[in-house]
């Protein structure tokens, strides 16, 4: 089992930067990939940035360049830089964790409003 803790969304202009947490406790050992993904009103889910456990890290597209996700020990970051409206949204920190017996499971955290005023 891992436990998910987010923090650091809120309310910011167009231009501005946010930085989310996310802190990970429990089966750490486990964790073969954390990441955050990030739900808009009406909209799917869509991936936003993964590092794995190796610091390997993925983007997609609409934040590459802008958005940089990091790790230190147990603490997941994603430094948002010159947000648009668009990223308007809950973000949410993800984990992947190989369990013996079961596979990979997915623990989601319980989400963290971020949103971009124009």
């Amino acid at each position: 089992q891992v436990q998910l803790v987010e923090s650091g969304g809120g309310l910011v202009q167009a231009g501005g930067s946010l930085r989310l947490s996310c802190a990970a406790s429990g089966s750490m050992s486990s964790i073969v990939r954390m990441g955050w993904y990030r739900q808009a009103p009406g909209k799917q889910r869509e991936l936003v940035a993964t590092i794995t456990r190796g610091g390997v890290t993925d983007y997609a597209a609409s934040v590459k360049g802008r958005f940089t996700i990091s790790r230190d020990k147990n603490t997941v970051y994603l430094q948002m830089n010159s947000l648009k409206p668009e990223d308007t949204a809950v973000y949410l920190c993800n984990t992947k964790c190989n369990v013996n017996g079961v596979g990979i499971v997915d623990y989601w955290g319980q989400g963290t409003q971020v949103t971009v005023s124009s």
